[in-house]
């Protein structure tokens, strides 16, 4: 892993994950809080790499949307599940999974009986945190074991920063990628995928298969580069939306 970062390039398109990487990761995933600065941010890099940026995360878009409002960017949400391509097109429509009815009542009475546990329900995944009582996570990750293997092959458990979550298996952050990576304006850029956790693993070899760059925040997971924390990816981010000036220097 190389610490020193290529020099931003307006050839670029970006995957960029949330929670950890743009924003700091809250206690609880309903604190998470986007600022002004990182949204005019966002818009600007976009503007410079031609509307190529698109946000992968383990949130629903609707989530997204809300907390960069008013910037709508091309996103993945729900860990690939669905994704807004840049033309505004849906794949993967939001609704509420009843297939995941059993799972929900479990999960709820378990997070009634553990004090500080967190249930996450995004509709079509169901998600249990416990950030706030870490003393919980092998009642939690039994329980979500066993409810998910009722549900048979068709789901499976995504693990995360102290959260464990169930969604539909066969979708992923790096086949969203590659998605986006087939369409306008993706197509024909270098992909660089900055992300910071477990999740995102599959992601950095997407983009190194396509001869991209992976980029890991903190040391959870292993990118080509590194950098600290959020206030680095924003410094960073600042250098790709000052590029347009050096362009016409």
């Amino acid at each position: 892993m190389h610490n020193e970062l290529p020099p931003p390039s307006l050839t670029w398109c970006l995957f960029l994950d949330v929670d950890g990487t743009l924003i700091e990761l809250a206690d609880s995933p309903f604190d998470s809080c986007a600022d002004a600065d990182l949204t005019t941010l966002l818009s600007h890099v976009a503007e410079r790499l031609g509307g190529a940026v698109a946000l992968v995360s383990g949130r629903s878009i609707d989530y997204l949307d809300a907390l960069f409002a008013p910037l709508r960017l091309p996103a993945a949400g729900l860990h690939g599940v669905e994704r807004r391509k840049a033309s505004g097109i849906m794949h993967g429509a939001s609704f509420i999974d009843t297939q995941l009815d059993r799972a929900r009542a479990a999960l709820k009475a378990l997070v009634a009986a553990h004090p500080g546990t967190l249930l996450e329900d995004k509709g079509r995944t169901i998600a249990v945190h416990f950030r706030l009582a870490p003393q919980s996570e092998p009642a939690v990750a039994d329980l979500v074991r066993r409810v998910a293997a009722q549900l048979g092959t068709n789901y499976h458990i995504q693990g995360g920063k102290m959260m464990l979550e169930i969604k539909p298996r066969g979708f992923s952050k790096a086949a969203a990628i590659n998605a986006f990576m087939h369409e306008p304006p993706f197509t024909g850029r270098t992909p660089v995928f900055v992300g910071d956790d477990l999740t995102d693993q599959d992601g950095f070899r997407t983009v190194e298969d396509a001869g991209g760059i992976s980029i890991a925040v903190g040391d959870r997971v292993h990118g080509q580069f590194m950098l600290v924390g959020v206030a680095q990816v924003r410094d960073w981010l600042r250098r790709i939306s000052a590029l347009h000036d050096m362009h016409h220097a």
